[in-house]
Formats: C-alpha cells, sequence, structure tokens
C-alpha cells in the first residue's frame, strides 16, 4: 500500500491530523463501528473524565484493530465525536501522545454531539483502517 499525505496549508500539523491520504495499492480496509469508553462487558468506564475516557476509546480501537490484523499506524480516517469539545481540547495531550507514538496521522473530524449512546460516555471514536 502506497499512502501520500495531502495538505495544502501546515496549521493542522500542530493537532496532529492531515487534511487526506490518498490511498493506493491497497489489499485490505478495516471499518471500524465507533469505540468508546466501556469494558468487555459494555459497561461505561470513567465516568465524567474526558481524558481517561479518549484513552479508553483509543485502547479500544487499538484491540478492535489487532484483532483484524491491524495497528493504530494503519488508520487513515478518524472521527471523534464528543459531548464537550473544549474538554476533548483539554484532554489532547492524551490522544496527541497516543496517536504521535503510533505514527498515525489520519485524517480527522471532531464533532461536538448532545450526548452519545449511553449517557456517561463522553467520546466515542470511529476509524478505517487500510494496509
Amino acid at each position: 500500500m502506497e499512502r501520500r499525505i495531502v495538505n495544502p496549508w501546515t496549521w493542522q500539523d500542530r493537532f496532529g491530523y492531515v487534511q487526506a491520504n490518498e490511498i493506493s495499492g491497497m489489499e485490505r480496509v478495516l471499518v471500524c463501528a465507533g469505540q468508546t469508553s466501556v469494558d468487555a462487558d459494555g459497561q461505561p468506564l470513567h465516568e465524567g473524565n474526558m481524558g481517561a475516557q479518549v484513552g479508553q476509546a483509543l485502547d479500544n480501537l487499538e484491540a478492535v484493530l489487532g484483532e483484524a490484523g491491524f495497528a493504530l499506524a494503519d488508520v487513515v480516517r478518524m472521527n471523534f465525536f464528543v459531548t464537550d469539545v473544549d474538554e476533548f481540547f483539554q484532554a489532547g495531550e492524551i490522544y496527541g501522545a497516543k496517536l504521535a507514538a503510533a505514527g498515525c496521522r489520519p485524517a480527522m473530524t471532531l464533532l461536538g454531539v448532545s450526548r452519545l449512546a449511553l449517557p456517561p460516555l463522553l467520546v466515542e471514536v470511529e476509524a478505517t483502517a487500510a494496509k
């Protein structure tokens, strides 16, 4: 697989994402459902703590990716749905460090929503990976 990052600007670099990933020659694509801060039984974790929920949601995403033979570095598109955008930005060190350490530079969208499927959830992350 070949990936070409498309960035007509540089401002997004400080947020750790890209405007687009052009992908060619791939063999597999994995489209993941939204991952949240839940345990193996689907019970919400870290109620009221955006940073901890972001970390858990990304850990859960990595578990799904790993089960399919992918890694966080293979993610080309990521969407975050959050109940509080400002609080999400305050947790930036958590997701920024995790994505940077993995070499993950996805095209990314952040959306503020009034609530998620379960009231204690503060963040949900969708991802598409390609190899």
